[in-house]
């Protein structure tokens, strides 16, 4: 049996302890669940086991030898692989010149491209992934992008793999065959770290469950003995799971409304209405072309033919700018890249939406754009020491809720939610939802996409189910249980 541990590590940063004498084994054979809101401490610690960062003080451990990892290579060379939440493919390269980047295999001088592909296709047939090797990263969506990281690093054959939010961007067919190929390794005496917001599918996969909580390690517990109430209480203390509030009233009058909206290859005949207060769900696996749906609603990809109206007027060829015009906002699925300005600060971050707001002529009023900053700062209780730091220095449920306090800014009457808890814990995922249901009491619209479907149950009035690419049903969230609406939206009964 492999075990790799911690002796009284501590991670400090200027002002911030980040780890406190934290003491911790995971052994192989098993499936290890590391758990702790943002800012607990998981991040830290995958990074000091990958040798991102070395630790201030305290030992790292693998099979009774103490290690010193003093880059990502070193710590690879041993036999420790990471997968993390944020994808490091490049998306001008093929598959398998992602997977085998640095390590191609050579023919004398040159590249081996016939064996390159023939090993990179055995890896991807192994872990049953339905994509060739020649094909672009740039073409894979999100989900077949997460995949192909996993494949890349299944081919180190590790002894230890760190798995940190793998399945946040995956369909339920792709979780399935992650399950599984992880299922495997655990019989190949590999030590697996697995970290993950979606607290439901840990007692599919996982047999241990280790929580961290500001830095300190809480307690280390078989996954069979723990019910989803004893996990949150160990993650946060005493956080509560609300269900949609009573007193979100909704108006009869229509402020959105689609016709035969159709887009080849990706969805076709889409008609439906959004009323004034409503929170409206669209369940589907991936690629059932939710996310196409709402780009094509808001302007930000074309549609082949259908109507767009926005209370009661129709919108001829949409843009974002007219969408936003007309009351319109779109919070991406992929906020690192597309609802945010990495490098940019908090405070521009906020107000990139609503520059027309906050200007006068050419120039910035400062005054105006503090007050906007300011307002969602303390309405999103958005936890930050300064407004001019980089927004990417946030946590992940901090800054979606700065692409959310962005949009805000426009005082828009429709809201679109693509993945709006992607990536965040339990506690920021309350926090997104109560702001959903009181943008929804001031009357504003909103319409959501999840890949986790129970969410859409505690937090919609209505339910769209969209499977491959053409809507398959409409339900009320009483009407069904969480087996059913995964059935629905694979296409059972």
């Amino acid at each position: 049996m492999r075990i790799l541990e911690t002796i009284k590590v501590t991670k400090r940063y200027s002002g911030t302890v980040a780890l406190d004498d934290v003491t911790v084994s995971f052994e192989s054979g098993k499936v290890h669940a590391l758990l702790g809101k943002n800012g607990s401490g998981k991040s830290t610690l995958l990074k000091i086991f990958s040798g991102a960062i070395e630790p201030t003080h305290g030992h790292v451990h693998l099979d009774g030898q103490m290690m010193n990892f003093r880059n990502p290579s070193e710590a690879l060379a041993h036999g420790i692989t990471t997968v993390y939440q944020e994808l490091s493919l490049i998306p001008g390269l093929s598959v398998a010149e992602n997977i085998f980047l640095g390590r191609m295999p050579m023919k004398g001088l040159i590249v081996d491209w016939q064996r390159t592909y023939t090993l990179a296709n055995e890896l991807l047939k192994e872990l049953g992934v339905e994509i060739a090797a020649e094909e672009l990263v740039y073409n894979l969506s999100v989900g077949q992008a997460q995949m192909i990281e996993i494949v890349k690093a299944m081919s180190f054959n590790p002894k230890v793999l760190q798995l940190d939010e793998p399945t946040s961007a995956l369909a339920k067919s792709e979780i399935d065959s992650l399950f599984t190929m992880i299922r495997k390794l655990k019989q190949k005496n590999v030590i697996i770290i697995y970290v993950s917001h979606r607290l439901h599918e840990l007692w599919e996969i996982a047999d241990t469950c280790t929580v961290l909580r500001e830095g300190q390690f809480i307690g280390k517990a078989l996954m069979h003995e723990l019910t989803r109430k004893d996990v949150i209480q160990m993650m946060f203390g005493d956080v509560e799971i609300r269900k949609r509030p009573g007193d979100l009233h909704i108006s009869d009058e229509v402020v959105l409304e689609v016709k035969g909206l159709s887009r080849n290859h990706k969805f076709r005949d889409i008609s439906l209405q959004l009323r004034k207060g409503e929170i409206l769900g669209i369940a589907g696996m991936l690629g059932s072309g939710r996310t196409e749906l709402l780009k094509s609603i808001f302007g930000a990809d074309p549609f082949d033919k259908g109507e767009i109206y926005c209370n009661g007027k129709r919108i001829l060829k949409p843009t974002p700018e007219k969408m936003k015009k007309a009351g319109l906002a779109y919070t991406p699925e992929d906020r690192k890249h597309e609802g945010l300005n990495q490098i940019a600060s908090i405070k521009d971050n906020l107000c990139i939406a609503s520059l027309d707001l906050i200007s006068q002529g050419y120039f910035i009023s400062k005054q105006v754009e503090n007050e906007f900053v300011q307002r969602q700062v303390r309405d999103l209780q958005i936890k930050i020491a300064d407004t001019l730091y980089p927004v990417s220095s946030l946590s992940g449920g901090n800054q979606q809720k700065v692409v959310v306090g962005n949009w805000l800014n426009t005082n828009p009457q429709i809201m679109f939610f693509d993945e709006p808890t992607r990536g965040i814990d339990v506690n920021a995922k309350q926090q997104i939802f109560q702001i959903i249901w009181e943008q929804s009491r001031k009357g504003v619209s909103s319409i959501i996409v999840s890949s986790e479907l129970e969410e859409l149950l505690e937090v919609c009035h209505r339910i769209l189910i969209l499977r491959d690419g053409q809507l398959a049903g409409e339900y009320s969230p009483e009407e069904l249980k969480i087996d059913d609406l995964y059935a629905l939206s694979m296409g059972g009964e």
